[in-house]
C-alpha cells in the first residue's frame, strides 16, 4: 500500500501540486485571520520600495508589492505570494530529491516535508521565509545539476536563486561558503574553483553592492540589527543558557514535527561522524544543511537563538533521511513521522472548529489569537478620527510603542494613512526610525495612538504641536487593562529631531 503511494505520488506530481495549491488557497481565502504584525509591517515596507530596510532585504517588500499593486492592499492579496513560492517550492524540493535518491526517495521526501508544521506556516504566512526556503531549494537543485550532471548552464542558474535567496535573507549567504568548503574537500570537483565557482558567486556580489550601498548611505543599520542577534547583552547564569536551548529544542520539535525532527537529527549525527564515508552527494547535502543544524543547535547553548534560524537548513537534511530510508533504513520510523505529521497538519487545518467545539476561542489556549482583533481596533478608532477631523487625508498618524501597531494601524485603517512611529529615546529601532519623519505635514494635524494615558505623553511630542487634546479611549482587545487613548494634536510646529538628542544622551 505504502509503495503505492510513493509511485502514484512521483507520477502524478503535478496534479498533486495542483491539489494543494487549490486547498492552501481555499483556506487562505476563508479563515478570516488578521495578519500578523510582521506581515503588516512588510507590507508598509512594500509601500516604500528600496534595496534594503532596517533589519532584512528587500525581496519580500518587492513581492508584496508586486501583487497589491496588482490586487489591491486585502489581507488574502498580501499573502498571495506564499501560495506560489510554496508551490514552486514543492516542486524543486521533489526534484531536487529525484536527482539525488530516485523517484521512491523523492516521493517519501515530498511526503515528510508536507507534514512539517513550519512548511504549512510558509505556505499562509507572508514572511520573509516562503522566498529564502523557494530560492534555497532552487538553488541546491542547480549546483546538483553543476556539480554531478557537469551542466555548465547550471551554475548561471544556481547563482541567480542564490542571489534571490540573499535577497530574501542574510542567511543565504552561507550557501557559497559552504559550497566552497565541498569544492575544496572534494578533490574530483575542486577544479570548478578556477572559474565556475566565480561565475556562480558573481550574481550574488551583483545584488550585493546596492545593499551595500544602502546600508552606507543609513549607518550601517541593517549589520547592526544583524549583529544584535548574537552574543548575550549580559552575563547570564548556566540555569539560563539551558534554558535557552531547551526552549529551542522544543521550538524544533514543533516546527519539524516531533518524530521527523528526531530522524533528522540521528542522520545528522551519524553522517558527521562518518563523513569521509559519505558520497560525494551525500557530503554535499550534508555540508549544505544538517552540518549547519547541528551548529546552531550548539550555539542554542550558548546564547538565545530563534527558533527559525535553521529553517532552510533541514530541507538537505529531509533529502538525505529520505535518501538512508530508501538505502533500508528507518522503515517503521519513517511511517510513524508521516502519520503523526498528517495528524498535525490536519488538526491545524481544523483548528476553527476545534477552538469552537471545545469552547477555547479566544482563550488563552487559542493560538489564533495573534491574528485577531487588529481589523476590529483598527474601525473603533477611524471611527473616532471621523468624529474628530473633517479632512482625513490632510492629516497623518503617529503611533506610540511596538513598530506593529503602526504597521497594523497603517494596514487596517481604511484610507491606509502614513504612519510614522515615535521612539523616544531617539535609537534607531525599526524602520520607521529610518525613514524620515513627518516633516512634509508642518501645519497639518495628526492622531497620536497608543497605551500611553495623557499624563505620560512625551513632553517633546507634545510640544511639536500647538495643541494636543484627548479624543477616545478604546478598548484592547488583547488586554483589558491596557486600553488605546486617541488624541488629536493640531498643527505640526516641527518634529522632534530625537537622533540628536540620543546622541547627545
Amino acid at each position: 500500500m505504502f509503495e503505492r503511494v510513493l509511485s502514484w505520488t512521483d507520477a502524478h506530481i503535478f496534479s498533486l501540486l495542483m491539489a494543494l495549491l487549490v486547498l492552501r488557497g481555499g483556506f487562505l481565502y476563508f479563515n478570516g485571520m488578521d495578519l500578523i504584525g510582521d506581515e503588516s509591517y512588510y507590507w508598509d515596507w512594500s509601500r516604500q520600495p528600496d534595496w534594503c530596510y532596517f533589519s532584512k532585504p528587500p525581496m519580500v517588500a518587492w513581492l508584496i508589492a508586486a501583487v497589491t499593486g496588482l490586487f489591491g492592499d486585502y489581507t488574502v492579496v498580501v499573502r498571495l505570494p506564499t501560495l506560489l513560492l510554496g508551490t514552486l517550492f514543492l516542486f524543486y524540493f521533489h526534484a531536487t530529491a529525484k536527482a539525488f535518491y530516485g523517484p521512491r526517495a523523492a516521493a517519501l521526501a515530498l511526503l515528510l516535508i508536507l507534514v512539517t508544521p513550519i512548511n504549512l506556516l510558509a505556505n499562509f504566512l507572508m514572511t520573509i521565509d516562503p522566498p529564502l526556503y523557494c530560492f534555497w531549494i532552487m538553488s541546491l537543485y542547480y549546483l546538483r545539476k553543476a556539480l554531478f550532471e557537469q551542466q555548465s548552464i547550471a551554475w548561471f542558474w544556481a547563482g541567480l536563486a542564490s542571489a534571490a535567496a540573499l535577497l530574501s535573507k542574510q542567511a543565504a549567504l552561507v550557501m557559497p561558503v559552504m559550497l566552497l568548503v565541498f569544492l575544496l574537500i572534494d578533490r574530483q570537483r575542486r577544479c570548478y574553483l578556477k572559474r565556475e565557482y566565480w561565475w556562480y558567486l558573481l550574481p550574488m556580489v551583483g545584488v550585493s553592492i546596492p545593499i551595500l550601498l544602502w546600508n552606507q548611505q543609513h549607518d550601517w543599520v541593517m549589520f547592526g540589527h544583524s549583529q544584535g542577534h548574537f552574543g548575550n547583552p549580559e552575563v547570564v547564569s548556566l540555569a539560563t543558557h539551558l534554558q535557552y536551548a531547551v526552549d529551542f529544542f522544543v521550538y524544533q520539535l514543533l516546527l519539524i514535527s516531533p518524530i521527523t525532527f528526531v530522524l533528522v537529527m540521528i542522520v545528522s549525527v551519524q553522517s558527521a561522524f562518518k563523513f569521509r564515508h559519505l558520497t560525494a552527494e551525500q557530503q554535499f547535502l550534508w555540508l549544505m544543511g544538517p552540518l549547519l543544524v547541528l551548529a546552531i543547535l550548539l550555539l542554542s547553548l550558548l546564547q538565545k537563538v530563534q527558533g527559525n534560524w535553521p529553517m532552510p537548513f533541514y530541507i538537505s537534511g529531509l533529502i538525505l533521511l529520505a535518501g538512508k530510508w530508501a538505502a533500508g533504513s528507518w522503515k517503521k520510523s519513517v511511517k510513524f513521522a508521516l502519520a503523526l505529521g498528517y495528524l498535525l497538519v490536519l488538526m491545524t487545518y481544523m483548528l476553527p472548529l476545534l477552538l469552537h467545539g471545545f469552547n477555547l476561542k479566544d482563550t488563552a489556549f487559542d493560538p489564533t489569537k495573534r491574528f485577531k482583533n487588529w481589523q476590529e481596533l483598527a474601525v473603533n478608532i477611524h471611527f473616532d478620527r471621523l468624529m474628530s477631523s473633517d479632512s482625513l487625508d490632510q492629516s497623518f498618524v503617529v503611533a506610540l510603542g511596538h513598530r506593529y501597531l503602526a504597521s497594523q494601524l497603517a494596514f487596517y485603517l481604511p484610507d491606509h494613512p502614513q504612519v510614522y512611529r515615535y521612539e523616544e529615546s531617539g535609537q534607531v529601532m525599526s524602520q520607521y526610525e529610518v525613514w524620515p519623519g513627518p516633516d512634509k505635514f508642518t501645519g497639518k494635524n495628526a492622531f497620536i495612538i497608543g497605551e500611553t494615558p495623557e499624563e505620560n505623553l512625551p513632553i517633546t511630542l507634545k510640544n511639536a504641536f500647538s495643541r494636543v487634546s484627548f479624543v477616545a479611549q478604546i478598548a484592547n482587545p488583547d488586554n483589558a487593562n491596557s486600553p488605546y487613548y486617541v488624541y488629536l494634536a493640531e498643527n505640526l510646529i516641527a518634529w522632534p529631531n530625537l537622533a540628536a538628542r540620543a546622541v547627545n544622551q
